[in-house]
């Protein structure tokens, strides 16, 4: 068999592994349940104020922008952790060892972090389906936009995730990846249109993807009247898929290289020296 096709097909298969592992471990079950509780526990608290110059429910309009806001955590935060773990327990070198291991590595994580963030949407969505009113209005049409953004969605923040995850020194740097991710969703309209920031604060997050997600999903799940509070009036579905893809094209013309980089500094004393350190830092 070709190795590519070989290391491609056992990272899939590895994806699977992991994937059964999450979705059946107790302590990420929790957290997730945790967390997405939280998320909808906020916005049926929100669904008495009503988004202004309508009478839309915030509440239903924060739904899908939560959903395009997690969709970005899982694709950078989610692949950043593992990958960043992985490093430090020497998960990365050993894959490193067999022929073709690190494709095989990218292909499972790729995998693994796809069906983390596929599940993560769903068990925000199911439930907010019944518990507010708008959403999915379009019928077919909703469910065709919602599966190329979460498509596109994911192909932009994966390799941003790689990227950041390899240069990351330990896990344990996290919280300087999460600062940036916490202040971009604070101004990309994430929990408040968007329109009501000012013109510059608009302008600069319309670089980044978590807006562009958050209109995408904003598109799918919402009716085609709320558009009139977004930026131009309109869901920008060219501009969405333009930008979407940029970041996908640098993300993946970059990670190679900066994964490459990363796994020839790999060795044994190197991970046994950043195991060391984490000690220390326990003491």
């Amino acid at each position: 068999m070709n190795p590519t096709l070989n290391a491609i097909r056992a990272g899939i298969t590895r994806g699977k592994v992991e994937s059964r592992q999450m979705l059946t471990n107790s302590e990420d079950l929790g957290s997730t349940l945790v967390f997405t509780t939280i998320f909808i526990v906020v916005m049926v608290l929100m669904r008495g104020s009503t988004v202004p110059g309508t009478d839309f429910s915030l509440g239903t309009m924060t739904v899908p922008s939560v959903l395009g806001m997690s969709l970005v955590f899982s694709g950078v935060v989610g692949i950043a952790a593992g990958l960043s773990v992985d490093r430090e327990d020497g998960t990365l070198l050993r894959a490193k060892a067999i022929p073709n291991g690190m494709r095989g590595y990218l292909v499972g994580r790729v995998v693994s972090s796809s069906a983390y963030a596929v599940s993560g949407l769903l068990l925000t969505l199911v439930p907010c389906l019944f518990l507010f009113d708008g959403l999915a209005t379009g019928g077919l049409t909703s469910w065709l936009t919602l599966v190329w953004v979460l498509a596109v969605g994911l192909l932009a923040t994966m390799p941003l995730g790689a990227i950041i995850g390899a240069l990351m020194p330990s896990p344990r740097s996290m919280g300087l990846v999460m600062l940036p991710f916490s202040i971009l969703t604070a101004i990309s309209g994430i929990f408040y249109p968007i329109t009501a920031l000012p013109e510059w604060v608009q302008g600069f997050s319309q670089i980044f993807p978590i807006y562009w997600l958050g209109l995408g999903m904003r598109s799918a799940l919402l009716p085609d009247s709320m558009a009139a509070v977004e930026i131009g009036e309109s869901w920008r579905h060219l501009e969405t898929l333009g930008v979407l893809g940029i970041w996908a094209v640098i993300g993946y013309a970059l990670a190679p290289i900066v994964l490459r980089r990363m796994a020839r500094r790999e060795s044994g004393s190197a991970v046994a020296a950043r195991r060391e350190k984490a000690l220390q830092q326990v003491r």
